[in-house]
């Protein structure tokens, strides 16, 4: 038995039991999978794959647990090696952290410049993305912190932490109608088109579902992935625009009016994911303590070693 035959039979089941795929992914070919899979099967004495002529169709019910040990085993692997790493190199390697644009542009700059002055010798790396996309990064271990308000709490491959609590406001051009409404209402909010956040991204469930428990239909004028678009096409005078409240700055912001819509809106939680059972390295930590400071080693150890459970504020 090799990793290498693990790994093949987890990117299968990853690829939708598509072998040619699998087989790009690893950058092999589709018969050395086949083969490879034949033999590993052969040895432990079970078909892990359904088949239809050549192609596989399903997995059996010993195939599915076979699969499970197999995640398990390549992710203790991936764990010897970032043990390993930590203690051979120092104060060095790579962090790879996954975020949203609204963390990343607004929530993280601070914490990046304190953290790379305080580890210089480690290599940091940002991927920008939706929720879910995040998630499955995370998971996958193409990146190891993931930070954004959905998707992150309900992956089971992950273990998330609350970070956060926050809420949306409107925002206008100055001088706008919008601004003699106070309190401001959903109703009011609804004569206008308005321009917010694309269905993924931060918060929109909650800006849906204000809306529909009220029977107000919202003119959505416009969809958007990051806040600066939105406060760009509300310059122009296309739309009242809801956003983050985080990603307001009334100087950096000049022209624009911030109106709390906490009132409105439910609350959102920004969240922090690790994969779990993955080995976190001194300078994971101290990143994580970095951007949230109630989550300290101890916190996050406790968490894991109860089983995941996400930690609550």
């Amino acid at each position: 038995m090799k990793l290498q035959q693990l790994r093949y039979i987890v990117e299968i089941e990853r690829q939708g039991l598509n072998v040619s795929e699998a087989a790009e992914v690893l950058y092999t070919s589709q018969p050395g999978v086949s083969k490879q899979i034949k033999l590993l099967e052969d040895e432990l004495g079970i078909a892990i794959f359904e088949r239809s002529g050549k192609r596989f169709s399903g997995i059996t019910e010993p195939g599915r647990v076979v699969i499970d040990i197999a995640r398990r085993i390549l992710r203790e692997a991936e764990n010897l090696k970032r043990a390993s790493a930590e203690f051979s190199s120092g104060d060095s390697g790579r962090l790879v952290l996954a975020a949203t644009h609204t963390q990343a542009r607004y929530a993280l700059p601070t914490v990046v410049r304190d953290f790379v002055a305080r580890h210089p010798g480690v290599r940091l790396e940002m991927h920008q993305g939706n929720p879910v996309q995040i998630a499955d990064w995370v998971a996958s271990g193409e990146a190891d912190i993931g930070i954004a308000t959905e998707s992150l709490g309900e992956h089971p491959q992950l273990v998330s932490f609350p970070v956060q609590q926050w809420s949306h406001c409107v925002i206008a051009p100055a001088g706008h109608a919008i601004l003699a409404s106070q309190p401001l209402s959903l109703q009011e909010l609804a004569r206008w088109p308005l321009i917010t956040y694309d269905a993924a991204f931060t918060g929109r469930s909650r800006i849906n579902r204000a809306f529909e428990r009220l029977e107000i239909e919202p003119n959505i004028a416009l969809t958007a992935l990051d806040a600066d678009v939105i406060k760009t096409y509300v310059s122009l005078g296309l739309g009242l625009g809801i956003i983050a409240k985080l990603a307001f700055d009334a100087q950096r912001d000049a022209g624009l009016v911030a109106i709390d819509a906490g009132h409105l809106f439910e609350s959102n939680m920004t969240r922090l994911a690790v994969r779990r059972g993955s080995y976190l390295r001194r300078f994971d930590y101290d990143f994580i303590e970095l951007f949230a400071p109630q989550l300290s080693k101890r916190v996050i150890e406790m968490t894991l070693q109860g089983g995941g459970q996400a930690w609550q504020l």
